[in-house]
């Protein structure tokens, strides 16, 4: 299994952006596809952002298309969520996820989630 801490979460103004960090470490990270999930208060934890362990396949939640993009460093064990145009609906604790292909992390079926990181959007 792969430990993650997510980083970046904060307040920001509605149209503001935010870079969201994920930090993995216990397995080799290159080998991992990886995801975002968030979850907003009384909602159910829904899919962000996903990416191949390779980079070379993404896939994006359509309210987020065009906004966030989603890019891994693997020498840094890091995948991040840039967050631009923000609005108050995106207003969630952001979890990082971690599992064997595109599909797994899509579908929120990885072996390995982070303790999450609260994003707020202020109007």
């Amino acid at each position: 299994q792969v430990q993650l801490i997510e980083s970046g979460g904060g307040v920001v103004q509605a149209g503001g952006s935010l870079r969201l960090s994920c930090l993995a470490s216990g397995r080799t990270f290159s080998t991992l596809a990886m995801g975002w999930f968030r979850q907003a208060p009384g909602k159910e934890r829904e899919f962000v952002a996903a990416m191949t362990y390779g980079g070379g396949g993404t896939n994006f939640a359509d309210p987020v298309k065009g906004r966030f993009s989603i890019y891994r460093d693997n020498a840094k064990n890091t995948v991040y969520l840039q967050m631009n145009s923000l609005k108050p609906d995106d207003t969630a604790v952001y979890y990082c996820e971690a599992g064997s292909s595109l599909a797994v992390v899509t579908s929120g079926q990885g072996d390995s989630w982070g303790q999450g990181t609260q994003v707020t959007v202020s109007s």
